[in-house]
């Protein structure tokens, strides 16, 4: 069982940088948008920023628009925004982990160990393939390869779960169950004939 991290168990809560873009005369998701330009972003998920490398990035790019300040200030609260688990993701996770490995498979930063610890679960799976410990990130087949060897099957035993459908098309070239998930309900019924 191989699944995505963000937009499947971790979610973001940006309503504190919103509020910030508000008030300094920006429209909602510039610093989003800031934040993940193409190659930032390629950076960023191949392990190449550090956190506060990223924020001074972004509040460089912003300070080009806004007072350094407000810049400053917006970087700062994008980076370090809130976050929640989506309980009832874990808890299928976890039921599943009892019949099969689960690996997490994700898109993400040199911190993510961090994070996971932060929100209770460092041990929800077996391991983490991580695009910024691995040098490829989804949807290059090459991050499902090495999450297929990692939980010791062919790609085609695994049941890969993420909320991008070019993700999930990339899973399935590759011979993987691929599930598109928009809702808890998508990975439940994925995993019912494992779960019973």
């Amino acid at each position: 069982m191989l699944c995505d991290l963000d937009g499947v168990i971790r979610h973001f809560d940006h309503r504190e940088v919103t509020r910030l873009e508000a008030a300094a005369g920006l429209a909602p998701g510039a610093t989003f948008e800031v934040a993940f330009t193409e190659e930032t972003e390629r950076r960023l998920l191949l392990g190449g920023l550090t956190r506060a490398q990223w924020t001074a990035e972004i509040a460089d790019a912003l300070g080009l628009r806004v007072p350094a300040e407000r810049a400053v200030a917006l970087a700062a609260a994008f980076t370090g925004s809130p976050v929640r688990a989506d309980e009832e993701v874990v808890d299928l996770l976890r039921r599943a982990r009892r019949r099969a490995p689960v690996l997490l498979v994700t898109n993400a930063t040199v911190w993510l160990e961090e994070d996971l610890a932060a929100l209770g679960l460092a041990d929800l799976a077996d391991g983490v393939v991580n695009s910024a410990r691995v040098g490829a990130a989804k949807p290059d087949p090459a991050i499902f390869r090495v999450a297929a060897e990692r939980a010791g099957v062919p790609p085609e035993g695994c049941l890969f779960v993420d909320d991008s459908a070019r993700n999930v098309a990339a899973a399935a070239r590759l011979g993987m169950t691929a599930v598109h998930f928009r809702e808890p309900a998508d990975l439940a019924g994925a995993l019912a004939p494992l779960l019973g």
